[in-house]
């Protein structure tokens, strides 16, 4: 990925909150007919490994899990919020038009290798745990109980997991870091102004990576 410096985001803490708020990552490898991506929510455990662990279930009829016996590096992207930035925004740009469109995201790389699980133990925790995660909001969570045994058997057997030991975690918050302070003032209440969750959010960022905008 490229990386100027001014857009690096190296702390781990703030790497790993992306990758817990936005968990369906893809998933990026080297099958037998070249480069593959599959979209998948994974599950992120920080403390196990060098860089935290990968975890993770796709369908047993996607190749992918075969493949990764021959060819187990991968990569997963996890994006979070990103945001159209107009040249309009900027004070600056009425002066000189010296500006252009850009766009602002946030993304983490996670490379490392996949060791299949194909046992329903692994699958069925796995399940149990991202369910929890991903029902915790709602009035009445979904559980797995609520499923009769033989269907939830069934299903499961049908899904293999698969688990990423994090060699190498790579951050880009790519937020007009480079821009003078009116600028990205002026982008920031442009973005407040339009509202919508992604960018209030790229916002908030962009304020965060710049203190003193006030």
């Amino acid at each position: 990925m490229y990386m100027p410096a001014q857009y690096e985001e190296a702390r781990p803490e703030v790497l790993h909150r992306l990758m817990a708020d936005h968990p369906l990552g893809a998933l990026v490898t080297v099958g037998p007919s070249g480069l593959d991506a599959n979209h998948i929510p994974f599950e992120f455990a920080p403390g196990e490994g060098p860089h935290g662990t990968l975890r993770a279930h796709v369908a047993r009829a996607n190749p992918v899990w075969r493949e990764a016996a021959d060819r187990p590096d991968a990569l997963v992207i996890f994006q979070g919020p990103t945001a159209y930035i107009s040249p309009n925004w900027y004070p600056s740009k009425h002066e000189e038009h010296r500006k252009v469109p850009t766009y602002n995201y946030m993304v983490v790389h996670a490379h490392g290798r996949i060791v299949v699980h194909d046992d329903e133990a692994f699958v069925r925790g796995l399940v149990a745990r991202l369910t929890r995660k991903m029902e915790a909001g709602e009035p009445v969570p979904w559980k797995m109980g609520d499923a009769p045994a033989d269907y939830l058997s069934q299903m499961l057997s049908m899904i293999v997991g698969i688990e990423i030991e994090v060699t190498k975690l790579t951050g880009k918050w790519k937020l007009g870091q480079e821009k003078e302070g009116r600028d990205r003032r002026g982008a920031i209440a442009s973005l407040r102004e339009r509202g919508g969750d992604a960018r209030s959010q790229v916002a908030d960022a962009m304020f965060e990576a710049k203190p003193g905008l006030e």
